[in-house]
């Protein structure tokens, strides 16, 4: 499992226990801190954007998290054809072709020169690598907000959990501050690092896209056993843990799928709630200026109507559903 997450077995890199001052010194990467969150879990919060992720979910929202490291962004839209990108660019990554700059991802090293000189804002780096302390600086100073909302941080993505030294140092130090954490996850990740997680977080916000992991495999890249699985050790750790279900449909919002959501979800110890989150677009746009391929499906986003009947459905196996983050 180790070698298809590409991450490190956390039980062999945390033997040594680290001082206060090397753990706020490691690094991880993210793509984004949004303040001033209100669907991330409760009050309001701070949201850290970790960069990787496992699945290739066909409707994300965030498709500049599928790479672990940093990408080139190019909004054609923005592009005004001064050439100051081919012109500065010191590796000759960038040439002209159907009147607009291309950029051999081969040859370009992300040094930023085409960033900095593009007047009109088309090219960007989309991640970065970061300190501990970084994120903690940008958390802190929203300290006031949480304790008056009853609200804190959560670590999304991407998926954190592929990056789970540099997320635990991170929960490790929210601790210390007594900031209220959660972690947004599909859970796909090996059940050490998951159980080493939860002794630190303090809520859970799991993804569960479909129960047939057939189907899950074909529309996300992974099957979902490992994820089933994860959410019951989580759930019977009687760890705060919420099901966010998002609705896509023409893939999961069938009556069959529903129901085995609910009885799969009732069958959980411990369980807070179930979050249905209608589809958006949200992804189609940002993953017009990425270089990779991300193969989004495009569908309609589901109306009131079938948002009600998919909650009543849950209901009717008792449990308690909110319609939204």
């Amino acid at each position: 499992m180790a070698d298809i997450l590409n991450i490190p077995d956390l039980e062999a890199t945390s033997s040594v226990p680290r001082t206060k001052q090397s753990e706020l010194q490691m690094t991880g990467f993210i793509f984004d801190i949004k303040k001033y969150a209100i669907h991330d879990g409760p009050g309001i919060r701070t949201t850290v954007f970790f960069k990787g992720c496992p699945l290739n979910c066909q409707w994300c929202q965030n498709p500049e998290s599928w790479k672990k490291h940093p990408e080139l962004g190019f909004r054609t839209g923005r592009c005004i054809r001064c050439g100051k990108c081919v012109e500065t660019c010191p590796h000759k990554a960038i040439t002209y072709a159907d009147d607009q700059p291309v950029t051999d991802v081969n040859i370009c090293n992300l040094c930023g020169e085409c960033v900095d000189a593009c007047m009109a804002g088309a090219r960007e780096i989309i991640g970065r690598q970061i300190t501990v302390s970084e994120v903690m600086a940008e958390v802190e100073k929203d300290i006031i907000f949480y304790d008056q909302s009853g609200g804190g941080v959560t670590f999304s993505g991407g998926e954190p959990l592929m990056q789970p030294e540099f997320l635990l140092a991170l929960l490790n130090q929210c601790r210390v501050q007594q900031i209220h954490t959660a972690v947004d996850t599909s859970c796909y990740a090996e059940p050490e690092i998951v159980e080493s997680i939860s002794k630190k977080t303090d809520l859970f916000l799991c993804d569960l896209k479909h129960m047939d992991s057939e189907k899950h495999e074909r529309f996300t890249g992974v099957g979902n056993n490992l994820i089933l699985d994860n959410i019951k050790r989580i759930s019977e750790a009687n760890k705060e843990i919420i099901i966010r279900i998002p609705v896509i449909p023409g893939f999961n919002d069938d009556q069959a799928n529903i129901e085995a959501t609910g009885k799969f979800a009732a069958s959980l110890p411990y369980l807070s709630g179930i979050d249905i989150l209608p589809y958006n677009r949200g992804g189609m746009e940002k993953s017009s200026r990425l270089s990779a391929d991300t193969r989004l499906m495009r569908t309609e986003t589901p109306d009131e109507e079938k948002m009600n009947s998919i909650a009543k459905t849950l209901d009717n196996f008792g449990l308690e559903v909110k319609i939204g983050g």
